[in-house]
């Protein structure tokens, strides 16, 4: 990765933009390299002291302009609520959420969008899969509250990392944060098991601590493979596998993988090195070689965890567990398209 940020440096120049740190010190240094497509909104949101916990995920509803965060931490709101111009909106204080890891927002176009929220936690609420009204009434929980587990009829969980729900209905469930499952899960829209990928290891179509998951308009599903250091490809229909990205990835694992709205990249959280990268997204047919067009150079301990974009306005808010806070970066007006 050092080679190609210098070969990025190279020929794009390096696009130094050091922001002063805030009196609140909440962490804003940053820096971008290669092609600069973002730049950091430093007025979102408009009261950053609401952050009170660990942030682990972010999930945005274009059609309404609202973002949720999910945070951790004891006597905490689980859930905290923003307009997508920074406005606190709601906390959720529901005593049926632990240790929410993934999270995301299903039927955005609707009059009644849910939230969807891994949660990781050992008591007796944890190992499962929860959605929630947009206002956080528990509707309905996937998996056995307080019991891990590899079943699948019933279906059990051990750790689920994130959940991405296709317009179509279909789930597609990324199990196993360091848990005893490493899977990837597709279940239809009455929540039948319609493919699986099970096994634990280093070849192909097997994981080692999926993290992230995500679908794009190609009927391809794209899985951050952490333990492995790699995403990995497989067809949304047949869950047959279609390939690996792991060149971009030397440094660190990739922990959050999402499509921006042109669908023209994607964008991928490295934790460890605080990095942002956005990666040309292959054309229909081909997987090919990764590459990295520009990165997001965040500042030391910073801990970027999850990601959600604005399908609207291209807006990308980052969850950072280090910094205790999510952050958003607005799209440079050239470079890149939105819908």
């Amino acid at each position: 990765m050092a080679t190609l940020i210098l070969l990025m440096m190279v020929l794009y120049g390096t696009f130094g933009t050091q922001q002063p740190r805030s009196s609140s010190s909440f962490r804003r240094d940053y820096q971008l390299l290669g092609r600069p497509l973002y730049k950091l909104d430093l007025s979102w949101p408009k009261n950053p002291e609401l952050f009170t916990g660990d942030v682990f995920a972010v999930a945005v509803n274009q059609y309404s302009g609202v973002v949720y965060v999910a945070q951790r931490g004891y006597n905490i709101p689980k859930i905290l609520v923003f307009t997508t111009y920074g406005d606190y909106l709601m906390s959720w204080n529901t005593t049926t959420l632990e240790m929410p890891h993934g999270i995301f927002l299903a039927d955005a176009a609707s009059s009644n969008p849910t939230v969807w929220i891994t949660d990781v936690g050992n008591g007796p609420y944890g190992h499962c899969i929860k959605q929630y009204t947009a206002s956080g009434k528990l509707l309905q929980v996937l998996g056995t509250p307080g019991k891990p587990g590899s079943g699948v009829n019933p279906l059990q969980f051990d750790q689920p990392a994130d959940i991405f729900v296709h317009s179509s209905g279909e789930i597609y469930i990324v199990d196993g944060d360091g848990g005893m499952n490493n899977r990837l899960i597709k279940l239809s829209k009455e929540l039948e098991v319609l493919w699986m990928h099970g096994e634990k290891g280093h070849g192909l179509a097997q994981f080692y601590i999926p993290h992230s998951v995500t679908v794009d308009n190609s009927q391809r599903v794209w899985v951050a493979d952490r333990g492995n250091k790699r995403i990995q490809v497989f067809n949304s229909i047949t869950g047959d596998w279609l390939g690996t990205w792991g060149s971009c990835f030397t440094e660190d694992a990739p922990y959050s993988v999402r499509m921006t709205p042109d669908k023209k990249y994607f964008v991928v959280v490295q934790l460890n090195t605080n990095q942002i990268s956005v990666l040309d997204a292959p054309p229909v047919g081909l997987i090919g070689q990764c590459r990295v067009v520009s990165v997001i150079q965040l500042a030391d301990d910073v801990k970027p965890h999850l990601v959600d974009l604005d399908l609207k306005t291209g807006a990308l808010y980052v969850a950072e567990i280090g910094a205790q806070q999510a952050q958003k970066f607005t799209p440079f007006s050239l470079g890149m398209t939105v819908l």
